[in-house]
């Protein structure tokens, strides 16, 4: 969700909703002497995040049949996590190379840069929140919702299968983006493959990795659930679907995706190719995605078809220019914060408060409350986020100079 993630992918950093151009580069420390080169922004990337984040609000909140066409799409939202994740692990490598083959990425200022892009949101989300709080107070023992408060503040809540969305469900891909960045200072300065057919075993690798666990779930099915889907809830099926490890290969094969990317050119007509095969072929599977295996599903069938997507966008062609549309690059940027928020923030406006009925305006529903979402999480994005993200710079003593890159938290 970020989970995890929701800024203009430029050429900066990503989390997987994370989502703004201050987003996913946070920090290694440049030389004032001879900076690394600025990348071209990857605005397309942003609106495409933008797509994904409101396709998991639909999936929550929505009856997909008044979607028309596009019902597939969101019957099977919960594919976007996995598809931010993978985005995360692109524009973080995209944009972090060249820093770290210099000698210049530094982990510390990585990490404290990362930290002031998701916590200020994600603590505003918990405060929030606190009816939630009040409610889980209610259904749990009371040690196990102390560790809950505990290890959900500590972004640690998606290592346990029990607590992984306490407070605030969609929060536990946080817990991955931590466990990502934690890694990245390190494998962005491992030794990398250098040709174009070398880049794509190790992305085939990765993929094939991503089955190990579900693999072992289906065979051996601890849950003893014989029909498993969206709404099965073993420990094991949440040990699998929200642990970090078990996203760790969407990440890997998002950084090997950035070093292919650099074998196509921009204005090749290849990444149009590419783009409009990978959205054709996502959609088709998403029209049978009942009949798909759910488990592989949510952690990582589908990524050869979001790399597709992700190089088709990261180029210059109709495909880009449709997915830079202003709108788009505004709610792209605040992904980050419409995703954290949006759980919780509806349940607010219908469950808890009822605010949307005592105000007779229910008869507009779902679309006046998606709206209401939106521009929330926007506000949010101005109010909260980067004042929150500038007060913990100054307060870390971040450099002045530095520049954060585009890599939103991987969201959902």
């Amino acid at each position: 969700m970020s989970t995890t993630l929701p800024a203009s992918v430029e050429v900066l950093e990503t989390s997987a909703a994370g989502i703004s151009s201050e987003d996913a580069v946070a920090t290694a420390t440049l030389s004032i002497e001879a900076p690394p080169a600025r990348r071209s922004r990857l605005d397309a990337l942003t609106g495409m995040r933008a797509l994904a984040a409101l396709n998991i609000l639909f999936f929550h909140f929505s009856d997909p049949k008044i979607f028309g066409p596009f019902a597939p799409v969101v019957d099977n939202g919960y594919v976007s996590v996995s598809f931010f994740l993978l985005l995360s692990g692109f524009v973080l490598a995209y944009n972090y190379r060249e820093r770290a083959d210099r000698g210049l990425m530094r982990a510390r200022t990585f990490w404290k840069a990362r930290f002031s892009r998701i916590y200020p949101v994600f603590l505003f989300s918990l405060l929030m929140s606190l009816i939630v709080l009040g409610q889980e107070w209610r259904v749990r023992p009371h040690g196990e919702f102390a560790w809950g408060v505990g290890l959900t503040l500590l972004l640690a809540q998606g290592w346990s299968p029990t607590l992984c969305t306490f407070w605030n469900t969609p929060a536990w891909t946080l817990t991955t983006d931590v466990f990502f960045y934690a890694l990245f200072p390190w494998l962005v300065t491992l030794r990398r493959p250098r040709t174009r057919n070398r880049i794509v075993w190790t992305m085939l690798a990765f993929w094939c990795l991503s089955f190990i666990l579900p693999s072992l779930y289906a065979i051996f099915n601890p849950d003893g659930d014989p029909h498993l889907g969206r709404y099965s809830n073993g420990w094991w099926l949440r040990a699998v679907k929200f642990g970090p490890l078990q996203h760790l290969p969407s990440f890997l094969f998002g950084m090997a995706l950035a070093s292919l990317n650099d074998f196509i050119p921009e204005r090749s007509h290849l990444r149009t190719a590419l783009g409009v095969v990978g959205f054709a072929a996502l959609y088709t599977i998403l029209c049978f995605g009942t009949h798909m295996p759910y488990l592989f599903m949510h952690d990582g069938l589908l990524m050869p078809l979001y790399a597709l997507i992700v190089l088709g966008l990261a180029g210059r062609n109709f495909l880009t220019r449709l997915f830079s549309v202003y709108p788009l690059i505004v709610i792209g940027e605040a992904s980050y914060c419409l995703y954290i928020l949006h759980f919780n923030l509806w349940n607010l406006l219908h469950d808890d408060t009822h605010l949307l009925a005592r105000a007779g305006l229910l008869r507009y529903d779902p679309w006046l409350s998606y709206a209401l979402v939106v521009l929330i999480a926007i506000a949010v994005m101005y109010l909260v986020e980067r004042p929150g993200q500038r007060l913990i710079k100054r307060w870390m003593h971040l450099p002045p100079r530095f520049r954060e890159a585009d890599a939103p938290p991987s969201v959902p």
